[in-house]
């Protein structure tokens, strides 16, 4: 606190000088018989009041561990990245090289381990060289101890303006209540436990905070390998980190340095010949810069601050924003997550090789979750968070929602739209009626009107249609030649839209609409009105992908196939402990039952049609040029080629990869385009983000299991008859195109832009 000034006290004066020492001289007095006798034994009404005074003041002091820097941690233990307020990592005594311990000791309290936390005598030398014009330190350790404490527990309650420095902002009231809280302290704790305190709190510049951290910040080394020079210097920055900073004022730090090293010497904690070795030593640093935040993060920024923005919206973390980023930045945290960090590698070399220079930043991304527990195990996009010559860059995570479901920030660009990725939840719902997936329909039909008699158990209407007659546009297939009967297992493994619609106009709209929620997909865009946005089935055009979904959402509902129909939550942080070991609120697997498990069999057969035959068939992933394992897959494709896919899975591992366009309203249409040196008349999913998904799968889905997948019942696969011609819409196209084929593979090197 600040305290006026009377001219005739200043003590820039003589008189001011005098009044001091002998007004200080009391306080000590005072201090001295607080020390050494109880105050009820002080006779003499003026000690009495003193001292009665004296213990007025606050001697209470919440000694909190100070703020320490929290680790996000991949699953094997390697460092994702670090996140601090204050760079300091606390560590005990026996792990402090004993040069530091002497040093400090020797240049701040020589008498450290003789007096009560106050140390009367250097009070006393203090005053009189004061009086005399020389200004002279007098704290103890234990007071800068004190100090230290006080002004951190402002700073972790955001009160930083009301930080008291030495010498700067604190009065007579404010040294008085210091010297009673170090008096205090001393009978709490020991000498060794203050001294350890004191060396992790200490500041020595704004990237080091405490022994440990100043150690491998001046010299890429551990507070417990500090040489003698090392350690002095350290103990002589302390006294003012700036003046005596040996980066920038090397000389000011050797005089300091040489100053520590006499004291020592003087005191007889190093003998000459080390004292001469190390004042001959140079002032030599060796920094390594500390990098705060997910953004520094080497191998995955993106997944990191999704993490990161997880903890910060979880309520368990505190009453208020604020007070859970004090936790996460102050608390000393060790938080594992569920990535992989081989499994990483290879997904961030996939996405980066994906566009090449990439001067048009296209983007793209990949993200994998396990089966049966929902834990992400990769997550990476083509992009860099700072900008850099010749890269993309980008703070927006592609993978993830802009938001949870309740609202609240996760920095994630929304999603895009799923194409054909869409198309197996209408082939479940057929097999969830109890379906053949072999039987017939009719795919020459393309007209839908508003008035068709669609079958909608559920409340919303069904909106949106194909009919040229109406204003709209008939429905088309990527491909001529399509528009035909075929089986509902050809029409998904080579993604046929006029099948996908004849498939869903013999179903009940709203269970494609149950199937799509159970397992989890909804839109990436939540809004304060509607924070968790559901897909709409009723809306045709979701039938073949049109509302923009996360790589994540898609991941982890393909997921359910590969999990024998069960829906599992992804989630991302495995544990998290605090500075004190405790366990604090983690994520665990949260799974339901989302889909008959006959008919998660049934998709994953025909999903293995897709790659073995259809419309991914030149992108099956391959453990050697000679043997496949078994993985299920749908490629996606939107209208304009802007947004390809690829989602798919094995028994032990799902994955989602995508690419396209993530900037601005991702309205640039990906066609007529070059890409990493080659033309595309348009990009299909099968043509890059296929080869993110092969070369991923090829690599890392083995080590997750890829066992075979189950075998669907009998009556799943049976060949019925065709289905009645009803089912025609207009006798326009009610004739089919031509006969069914058994094998109608397509010719992947085309494309019409439609989506597929």
């Amino acid at each position: 606190m600040a305290t006026g000034k009377n001219p005739l006290f200043d003590t820039a004066t003589t008189l001011g000088k005098i009044f001091l020492f002998l007004g200080v001289s009391a306080i000590c007095g005072v201090l001295v018989a607080g020390l050494l006798v109880p105050a009820a034994a002080v006779s003499g009404s003026a000690a009495s009041g003193s001292i009665q005074f004296f213990d007025t003041l606050p001697a209470e002091l919440k000694v909190d561990p100070p703020s320490q820097s929290t680790t996000i941690l991949a699953s094997d233990g390697s460092v994702i990245a670090n996140l601090y307020a204050e760079n300091r990592t606390r560590v005990s005594l026996d792990q402090m090289s004993p040069y530091i311990k002497d040093a400090i000791i020797a240049i701040e309290d020589s008498r450290f381990y003789e007096h009560g936390g106050v140390d009367t005598t250097g009070i006393l030398r203090a005053l009189v060289s004061t009086a005399r014009g020389n200004k002279q330190g007098a704290s103890t350790i234990t007071q800068q101890y004190v100090n230290n404490v006080i002004n951190s527990s402002l700073e972790a309650e955001g009160k930083g303006d009301e930080v008291l420095l030495n010498g700067v902002n604190k009065g007579v009231g404010d040294k008085l209540r210091e010297m009673k809280l170090a008096i205090a302290l001393e009978k709490k704790f020991t000498k060794e436990q203050i001294l350890e305190g004191y060396l992790n709190i200490v500041f020595f510049n704004r990237d080091a905070y405490g022994i440990e951290a100043a150690s491998k910040f001046f010299f890429s080394t551990t507070a417990k390998d500090l040489t003698l020079p090392q350690a002095a210097l350290l103990a002589g920055v302390v006294n003012s980190p700036s003046y005596y900073d040996p980066i920038t004022n090397p000389e000011n730090a050797k005089t300091r340095r040489d100053l520590v090293l006499k004291s020592m010497l003087t005191q007889g904690k190093i003998k000459q010949a080390d004292y001469d070795a190390a004042v001959a030593t140079p002032v030599e640093t060796k920094v390594t810069q500390p990098r705060q935040g997910c953004a520094y993060s080497q191998t995955a920024p993106y997944f990191c601050d999704y993490v990161l923005h997880l903890l910060l919206n979880n309520p368990a973390y505190g009453a208020d924003a604020a007070e859970r980023e004090r936790k996460i930045f102050r608390g000393g945290l060790t938080i594992k997550t569920t990535l992989d960090p081989n499994a990483q590698a290879v997904a961030q070399a996939q996405v980066d090789g994906s566009a090449g220079a990439n001067p048009d930043k296209w983007g793209a991304s990949l993200v994998s979750v396990q089966p049966g527990s929902g834990k992400i195990v990769s997550m990476a996009q083509n992009t860099v968070w700072f900008p850099t010559d010749g890269k993309f860059d980008q703070t927006q995570n592609f993978n993830v929602d802009s938001q949870d479901a309740k609202g609240n920030d996760l920095n994630g660009l929304g999603g895009f739209q799923p194409g054909s990725t869409m198309k197996p939840f209408t082939f479940a719902e057929w097999l969830n009626e109890g379906k053949s997936m072999n039987t017939l329909l009719n795919g020459a039909v393309r007209r839908y009107p508003q008035n068709f008699p669609w079958r909608n158990t559920c409340p919303a209407p069904t909106v949106g249609w194909y009919d040229a007659t109406n204003g709209s546009h008939d429905l088309q297939n990527a491909e001529e030649g399509y528009y035909k009967y075929m089986s509902v297992l050809d029409g998904l493994a080579n993604s046929i839209n006029t099948i996908t619609f004849a498939t869903a106009a013999q179903v009940d709209l709203c269970g494609i609409q149950k199937v799509v929620d159970a397992v989890g997909i909804h839109g990436g865009l939540p809004s304060a009105d509607n924070p968790n946005p559901q897909v709409p089935m009723t809306t045709l055009g979701n039938l073949i992908g049109s509302t923009q979904t996360a790589p994540l959402t898609m991941a982890s509902a393909f997921a359910t196939f590969a999990n024998d129909g069960k829906y599992c939550e992804p989630i991302a942080i495995d544990s998290v402990t605090d500075a004190t070991g405790a366990q604090l609120p983690a994520q665990s697997p949260n799974c339901r039952d989302a889909i008959k498990p006959e008919v998660a069999r049934g998709v994953a057969y025909a999903m293995q049609e897709v790659l073995n035959r259809g419309s991914g068939s030149l992108i099956q992933p391959r453990i050697s040029t000679r043997t496949n394992f078994p993985i299920a897959a749908k490629t996606g494709t939107n209208d304009t080629n802007s947004s390809t896919w690829v989602a798919g899975y094995t028994k032990g591992l799902a994955t989602a990869t995508w690419f396209g366009d993530p900037l601005g309203n991702q309205q640039r249409a990906g066609q007529n385009v070059t890409i990493n040196g080659k033309f595309y008349k348009g990009i299909d999913g099968y043509m890059i983000a296929g080869p993110q998904f092969s070369n991923y799968m090829a690599q890392v889905a083995p080590g997750y299991g890829t066992d075979p997948f189950p075998a669907p019942p009998s009556n799943l696969l049976n060949s019925p008859a065709p289905a009645p011609r009803a089912t025609t819409p207009t006798s326009e196209s009610s004739a089919p195109a031509s006969e069914p084929s058994a094998d109608p593979t397509p010719a992947p090197t085309k494309s019409s832009g439609k989506k597929k």
